[in-house]
Formats: C-alpha cells, structure tokens, sequence
C-alpha cells in the first residue's frame, strides 16, 4: 500500500439489505457498457477551469495529451511522435503522430497544441511557472510545435507530462484560446472517448461513447501513457445520492466499479467473493485545510499558525479511514510522505499538538471574535469529515465559526470568489490533493506563492516563487532536494494550508472486469468484462 516513488520519478511530478438504484434488466445485462461511479459528482467538465478531481477524471476520457507518464514515472511520447532540444535548451521542437483527429472529425494540428498549452499554462501551477520562460509557441506546419524559451527549462516535458491537477489537455485551437476561467462551453478532444453531452445532467450523470478513430499508441498502457485500447462501447457515470447506495448498487452488479470506497463499507464489501478491492493512487491523498489570504482573520500568519499548532492529524486521518492505521500516514510535511520530498523538517513544527499554544498565537494575531467561514461538502465522504472535527478544534481554540455543510459543486463555486465572508465569500475549508499533483516543489500548489494567479485562497510570497525559480534551474537533484526543503521550512513558517495527513482510498469494482490499470487516475481503457 505505502510504495515508494523514485527521485526521478518524483520530478514530474453484512449490510445486503441496502437499497439500490434500479436499472433496466437491458442495461444491467448490456456487456458493451461500463458503469462507473465516480468520486463525486461531475458539474463543471472543463478541467482546466475546474481543478477537481472529478473534473480531471473525466478529462483523460475526452482529451489526449503530447506526453504521459508510465509506471515508473517516466515521460513517455503519447499524441507527440517525439521531440529535439537545441544545443543551448532554448528550442524544443515536437513532432506530432499521424492519425491525430478531434471528435467532430478535424485533424489535430499543432496551432491546436499551442493555443491549449497556452491556456493551461495561464491557470496550471507549473504550467504557469513554464509559461513564464516561453518567448513564442509557434507552429510551422501541421505537425510541428516549437517551444521558444527565454531560459532553460529542463522539466519542460515533466511539466506537460504530469497527471495530477490540471493537465495539459490538447483541445482545438478555437477552444484553446478561450480564457481559462471561462468554463468551455463545448467538449471536443481528440481522445479515446467522446463526450455525449445530449446526455449530461450536471450532478446526476454523464456518458461516453467510444471514438472510432482514435488511434492508440502500440506500447502497453501504463498510467496515462501507452495504447489506450477501450473495449467498452460506452461508459455511463452514475451519482450515487450516498456510499451506501453505491455499495448495494456494486455488490447488486448494477455497477462495475465504484472508484472511492468508504473506509466503513470495506469490511462489508471485502465479503463479497465477485467483487475486488484494490489500491487507487499510488502517491495516496493528502488532507489539507486551506485558507482564505484575501480576508481577516486568516490574512495574518499568526492566526493560521495558531490552526497548525492545534492540528493532531491522526484525528483527522481516522476519521476518514475508519481508524483503519494501515490506511494512512502521520506526515508532517506539504509532499506525500512516500515521495523523495516528503519529509517532516526538524524541528517539527506539528511534534505536538498545543491548544494552549495555538490559543496564545491567536490572541497574539489581534483577532477579536468576528465570525469566520468554514465550508465543507456534506456529500463528498473522503472529505466531510475534515470540516467536521476542524469545525470543533478552531472552537475550543477560540474561533467564533460558521460551519456551512453544503454540496461539493456549491463548495467549489463558492471557493473562487474573493468577496469578504459576509458577503458570499469564505475563510477556509478542508479538501484533499491527489498525491501525484504535488510530488515536486514546483507544481505543488499547497505551497506555491502565486498570489491572484495561484491556487484559490490567493497566498502571495516573492521568497516562496524566488526560491522556485533556483530550484528550477538547479544542477543537480541534490540541489533541488536541498531548496525543495527550504521551500517547505517557508511554508511552515507562512503556513499558506495545514497539512492533515496521507491516507489511501480504496477502488472497488466487480471481478468480471479484468486489465485494471493501477495508477493516479481511473483511466476505463485496457479494461474488459470476461
């Protein structure tokens, strides 16, 4: 469960009685059709504008990528034929495979490439920091992307490469250049399923229907790198309204798989001799708190130091893994602790949780009572428990809280607004990272200072983005370790989130389906129904 991912890798980032949904015995019985239930429920499927999860998942679906990554973490060509590097790193030059076609039938050209790199470079955040080294995109033909630097950028395809938060999805040129905090208004990409949006209905359900003229790679797949071979005819995504409906939906074989299972259902369903538990994201999970720069009382490092010092992650981590401590890792650190650059600095800033002290912190911060603005997705399992013992903890330090339990989609807009708390805006909530989205110092957008162009809740630091630009620019992997450290001791002293700890969630999904691929995202292609 707790596998390590290599240095090199790591820079690139009883209970049957329960009611299920009831499907048609044509639907249940159709083996050309997968039925999926997935983290939460899909409302906003551009996964550019959107950073969730559930937005990315769906992404791999419709969109391909010029690179990915393989098991062992390594970037692989996947739409790129491969690529040449001037002597001076200034000049990257991409050549595209043949047979690239979008799904209303254009070919994939490299104006395509460009126009979506450079709106996924205005919102990622290491797309970003690339973005800032790029003099000009420029496509001299069809088939041929140059990348102009205005410096040398090593990670450049570890950049595009990366699976985890916004990847750098290739969308027509028309779409590309539409701003990237505009949710798209049309789904087209030129990946191995097509989006049946006659058939979506936001927070309800989603399908797929496979593209007959993808073309996949002859590699075995390998996390999102690969032939992406799909042998499903169409993929329907199905809400649940709770875990317990899923997990009777699953063991009833109305669904196949069910991607996130509740730590609590794991015993019930592990008795099921059709059905498989397996391991999702190898990186696992981190838990975090995240805060609102903009607004008192948070806007004050003393009063976000006060929540660190109060934070004692095994509450938090057994609340979501049903005290299961295999599950999880006490990891005292902003990086997934199985990963090169998680580990705790010394001395350790979370050793020991200290009401007393957080409470002298939060008086020294001037806070005077005022109410403050917890959300938290009552809907979304492997997260609501958070809110809720973060809820009690800022209490008997001192805050004076509002708790508002409403729906992840309702969270997730809320979040993206910079309006005072009382006026429709927030102070902070609780969330979780895929591991693999924050592996290196550079994309990890729990720490970067970005300010307006980072991740929301808008921290602001010149010696946090300093800091990154000579890590990125460093010689070695000794250096790199070495400032990635630095970077992390910055950001326990700024306290820019609250690390909760690393845990794992589980992927359920009946025994009739074989060719799962383990991996950071859950990918339908090299799957069957035997």
């Amino acid at each position: 469960m707790r596998q390590k991912i290599t240095r090199r890798g790591a820079l690139l980032l009883g209970g049957a009685t329960l009611a299920a949904p009831s499907l048609s015995r044509a639907q249940r019985a159709d083996p050309r059709v997968l039925r999926f239930v997935p983290q939460a429920a899909l409302s906003i499927t551009d996964p550019i504008a959107s950073l969730a999860g559930v937005a990315v998942n769906h992404g791999f679906y419709v969109y391909d990528t010029l690179y990915g990554l393989d098991a062992q973490m390594r970037v692989k060509p996947q739409m790129a034929e491969g690529h040449t590097t001037s002597a001076d790193g200034l000049t990257w030059t991409i050549r595209l495979r043949e047979g690239l076609f979008f799904h209303d039938g254009e070919p994939v050209r490299s104006r395509d490439c460009a126009a979506s790199l450079r709106r996924w470079c205005s919102r990622d955040t290491f797309g970003r920091t690339l973005g800032a080294a790029v003099a000009e995109w420029k496509a001299p033909d069809d088939r041929t992307l140059v990348i102009q630097l205005t410096r040398p950028f090593p990670l450049l395809l570890e950049a595009m490469a990366k699976p985890g938060t916004s990847p750098a999805f290739i969308m027509p040129e028309r779409i590309g250049n539409t701003e990237a905090t505009k949710p798209l208004s049309e789904v087209i990409g030129s990946g191995p399923y097509r989006f049946a949006a006659d058939e979506f209905v936001p927070g309800s359900r989603a399908a797929y229907r496979k593209f007959e003229r993808y073309v996949p790679r002859q590699e075995a797949p390998e996390w999102t790198s690969g032939g992406k071979v799909v042998n499903f005819d169409r993929v329907e995504w199905m809400m649940m309204p709770d875990q317990a409906t899923a997990a009777a939906a699953l063991q009833a074989g109305e669904v196949d798989w069910w991607e996130q299972v509740g730590a609590d259902l794991i015993p019930l369903l592990r008795r099921n001799r059709d059905i498989t538990i397996a391991n999702g994201d190898p990186a696992g999970y981190m838990g975090v708190l995240r805060f609102n720069h903009l607004h008192p009382p948070f806007n004050n490092p003393k009063a976000r130091q006060a929540v660190l010092a109060a934070v004692s992650q095994p509450d938090f981590m057994g609340a979501v893994t049903n005290s299961d401590d295999t599950a999880y890792n006490v990891c005292h650190a902003f990086f997934p602790c199985t990963t090169p650059y998680g580990r705790a600095p010394s001395p350790d800033p979370m050793a020991e949780a200290n009401l007393d002290r957080a409470r002298a912190l939060l008086k020294e911060s001037g806070y005077a009572g005022e109410r403050i603005v917890l959300l938290n997705p009552s809907d979304f399992a492997s997260i609501a428990p958070f809110g809720l013992i973060a809820h009690d903890l800022l209490t008997r330090i001192g805050f004076n809280v509002d708790l508002i339990a409403t729906d992840w989609g309702s969270v997730l807009s809320r979040i993206v607004s910079r309006k005072p708390p009382a006026e429709g805006g927030w102070n902070l909530f609780p969330v979780w990272w895929s591991g693999m989205g924050i592996v290196t110092p550079s994309q990890n957008a729990l720490i970067r200072g970005q300010g307006d162009g980072g991740w929301t809740g808008w921290y602001e630091s010149k010696e946090m983005e300093a800091m990154n630009d000579r890590w990125l620019s460093a010689a070695d992997e000794a250096e790199r370790m070495r400032l990635g450290a630095q970077m992390q001791d910055l950001a326990f002293r700024d306290v820019p989130t609250v690390p909760l700890g690393q845990f794992f969630i589980r992927t359920a999904y009946r025994k009739s389906l074989t060719g799962m691929l383990e991996g950071p995202r859950p990918v339908p292609w090299n799957l069957r129904r035997v």
